[in-house]
């Protein structure tokens, strides 16, 4: 007696790879679903870490603001001319808007800028003569002070030879010199030598293949070249840097604290800048956006950086961090290093 061996039927087979379809249809939407949270995550992680470096840098940079080392005051032409120092303003500075907001002390009737700031526009991208490549939007910062710490003294007490590609400040506690490192240093009794520095921020577009990333630029005074101004990449995909000036706008009440946050566009209305007002703090906003856009998703969101307001349309994710920095060296007789 032969055994009969029978297959499955029509109606089955088709039950089988329904029930197929709809695991592997379960299977596919978890792995699509961790797929894509995958993606958000590692997106959000590197703009966190796009956008804190980015604030830590110009946060220490504002903090140190108005540090002139052993000198007690902030410079002016008359404090720092001498031997070496050249003719202000020098060919190559890089300048901003307003009275004496060179990288030097200048002989002029007006405050010497140690901040200046402005934001800019499809009608005024480049408001300052060392850069032709602004993003509109977004802001330039200038900041100027010494670095924290100076140049040991060489043997037996006398000054450092400094290197000859900086600008350096010989000061002690009663006046110094300015002057680049290509000159012998000036004499000043009991001086101790600090690197001069002018630091510019702005941010830029640069073409990576087919996409355009944001990169935010930081200018460093340097002594060699056709510019004063050397500008390198800081970091991708910081796409705005806006900022908000705590002022003091009454200074016949006696007392130094913030009466207003105000934009650069503000306090240029206002004049302050070559008023003289004191800037006792900033509000520093950085939009950190995400390098490669995901066109699964539209980004419609609204960021207030204080007063300036964008509202994208396209597909790129986008993280604002927001902070508050003191300027511990504005309105004391006491510098913080």
């Amino acid at each position: 007696m032969k055994n009969r061996q029978q297959g499955f039927t029509l109606i089955e087979i088709i039950i089988s790879l329904s029930i197929g379809l709809v695991l592997f249809g379960g299977i596919m939407s978890v792995f699509v679903g961790m797929r894509t949270t995958t993606q958000e995550t590692n997106s959000l992680g590197a703009m966190q870490e796009n956008g804190r470096f980015a604030l830590n840098i110009i946060s220490d940079d504002l903090m140190r603001l108005n540090f002139w080392g052993d000198f007690p005051i902030t410079p002016t032409f008359s404090d720092t001319v001498g031997i070496g120092l050249p003719v202000m303003p020098i060919a190559g500075d890089c300048t901003g808007e307003g009275l004496n907001n060179s990288s030097f002390p200048q002989n002029v009737n007006s405050a010497f800028k140690v901040v200046w700031g402005v934001t800019t526009s499809v009608a005024n991208p480049n408001p300052m003569n060392c850069i032709d490549d602004a993003r509109a939007n977004s802001d330039i910062l200038q900041l100027k002070r010494v670095q924290a710490s100076p140049l040991p003294p060489q043997a037996g007490g006398a000054p450092s030879n400094p290197p000859d590609d900086r600008y350096w400040l010989n000061t002690n506690t009663g006046g110094g010199f300015i002057f680049p490192g290509t000159v012998a240093v000036p004499f000043v009794g009991n001086s101790r030598l600090w690197e001069y520095q002018h630091h510019v921020y702005y941010v830029r577009d640069e073409n990576q293949g087919d996409f355009t990333v944001p990169v935010l630029m930081q200018g460093t005074l340097s002594n060699g070249g056709a510019n004063l101004m050397d500008f390198q990449p800081l970091i991708e995909g910081i796409e705005a840097i806006h900022f908000m000036y705590g002022v003091d706008t009454d200074d016949t009440d006696g007392v130094l604290a913030i009466d207003a946050y105000l934009s650069a566009a503000q306090m240029s209305i206002s004049n302050y800048w070559n008023a003289g007002a004191e800037v006792l703090a900033v509000k520093v906003y950085i939009l950190a956006r995400d390098i490669l856009p995901d066109n699964d998703f539209t980004n419609t969101n609204t960021y207030r950086l204080g007063n300036l307001v964008l509202v994208p349309n396209d597909n790129f994710r986008r993280l604002l961090l927001v902070s508050t920095v003191a300027l511990h060296n504005v309105g004391i007789e006491e510098w913080t290093p």
